[in-house]
């Protein structure tokens, strides 16, 4: 079984998803995406490798292709404002 890219603990940044293994959290890497800098985002946090970040590319990319997912999210996110 491989490994997990992504471990979500309440002791490790109250619960903030990070890379496992890591105290590194995944959305920095989507700071360093958006300017297309995964190279230095690998040499800045070493302890992420880049399978990694490549299953947690592949992670987001099904979770945005998930139409039902995102339609979910959102329901509820406007739900909560309404209310």
């Amino acid at each position: 079984m491989a490994e997990k890219a992504i471990n979500i603990d309440q002791q490790i940044l109250g619960g903030t998803p990070v890379f496992n293994g890591t105290r590194v959290p995944v959305s920095i890497l989507f700071d360093y995406l958006e300017d297309n800098r995964m190279e230095e985002f690998l040499e800045n946090y070493p302890s992420v490798s880049k399978d990694q970040v490549l299953k947690v590319i592949k992670l987001a990319s099904e979770l945005f292709a998930d139409k039902d997912v995102i339609n979910e999210n959102f329901i509820r996110r406007e739900f909560a404002l309404k209310t």
